[in-house]
């Protein structure tokens, strides 16, 4: 898929906020911190479509953008933030799990996991959670340019083994980097063979 245009759509609180037009949405949401806005601009080729900050949990609505006027980029609130209050994790959970439950347009998620780290209890769970409700979703290991070779293939390995103690089957499985770009042409494949499935 080449990417010849993207624009902001907006930015809801709430589902019935969102744009009415029936196109294919692909959603993004990944804890805080784990690179979702430097992967998306990479991902668009604009370096500053979605805002990046050094303040975890920045995105807290539901941001459209429109991708060559036939889908939507989704930016969704991250979770697990533990900075933010009570009511707000509250008001993250609800309308994230409004969004992939309830929003027709709704085609696939992406899920981003920082493959530096251990896997997170908090991941896991809300993996398992999609696997219960049957929501479509991949796994997009993220900032696999801070790693080794070895350190990579390494921690990838081990976080499918984990999640294989509870799934049959893993779902499609991408390793990217914001800053060298690793992963996005797969990333684009994927998605244009998402649609022409549609």
């Amino acid at each position: 898929m080449i990417i010849k245009s993207v624009s902001f759509v907006c930015s809801s609180a709430k589902i019935e906020q969102c744009p009415k037009k029936r196109l294919p949405e692909f959603a993004f949401i990944g804890r805080s911190n784990v690179g979702k806005s430097s992967l998306i601009n990479r991902l668009t080729g604009h370096g500053s479509l979605a805002k990046t900050s050094a303040t975890p949990g920045k995105t807290q609505l539901v941001n459209h953008f429109i991708i060559n006027n036939n889908w939507y980029l989704v930016d969704l609130p991250g979770y697990g933030y533990a900075k933010a209050s009570k009511v707000s994790r509250c008001t993250f959970s609800n309308l994230i799990t409004d969004y992939i439950s309830h929003r027709e347009q709704f085609t696939l998620l992406f899920v981003l996991i920082d493959v530096r780290l251990e896997p997170q209890v908090i991941d896991l769970e809300f993996i398992n959670k999609l696997g219960e409700d049957g929501i479509p979703f991949a796994l997009v290991f993220t900032k696999a340019d801070k790693l080794g070779a070895g350190n990579l293939a390494s921690n990838v390995a081990h976080y499918k083994k984990v999640l294989l103690e509870s799934w049959e089957e893993l779902p499609s499985v991408f390793i990217t980097s914001s800053e060298t770009g690793q992963g996005r042409e797969e990333l684009l494949k994927y998605l244009e063979n998402v649609m022409d499935s549609l």
